[in-house]
């Protein structure tokens, strides 16, 4: 005969059953991983600086050389590694956005390049897009009105 369990019982024994998870870990190495990026980026700012472009050219510039890494790091199958011991890390820079467009495109792409590559490649930062696009629009009118 089947013993019923109260909700209450049931949540304490599912909370032993779970695997402990390394929170204080994942923090740190989310921390670490996001600060290197960062810092990467930062180098690379520096230099372009360096070179005589203006603070708002070498930003894009920047930008560009992060988004080209994030890229061909995900092409050389490194970049998952990278968000793996990263995680949230290495998703929030501007190269986890070009990792989220790159792993789609390479994995549908023995569908074709306008069914597979062309339609999945803004699988998982389409919505991101979307409501980007949507909120600046928002707030540029509202400045507008604003000014």
């Amino acid at each position: 005969m089947e013993q019923k369990r109260t909700k209450e019982e049931y949540k304490k024994w599912s909370q032993k059953q779970a695997p402990k998870s390394p929170k204080i870990k994942r923090i740190l190495m989310a921390f670490l991983v996001g600060g290197a990026i960062c810092t990467i980026g930062q180098v690379i700012q520096n230099a372009l600086l360096g070179t005589g472009l203006d603070e708002k050219s070498a930003g894009a510039a920047t930008t560009l050389f992060m988004i080209f890494i994030g890229a061909f790091l995900t092409g050389i199958n490194v970049y998952d590694d990278i968000g793996r011991v990263g995680g949230a890390g290495a998703s929030i820079p501007v190269t986890g956005f070009a990792n989220s467009i790159v792993s789609p495109a390479m994995e549908y792409k023995k569908e074709g390049y306008v069914m597979g590559v062309g339609a999945r490649m803004f699988l998982i930062a389409g919505p991101v897009l979307v409501y980007g696009i949507i909120t600046s629009i928002v707030v540029g009118i509202i400045y507008y009105i604003i000014k």
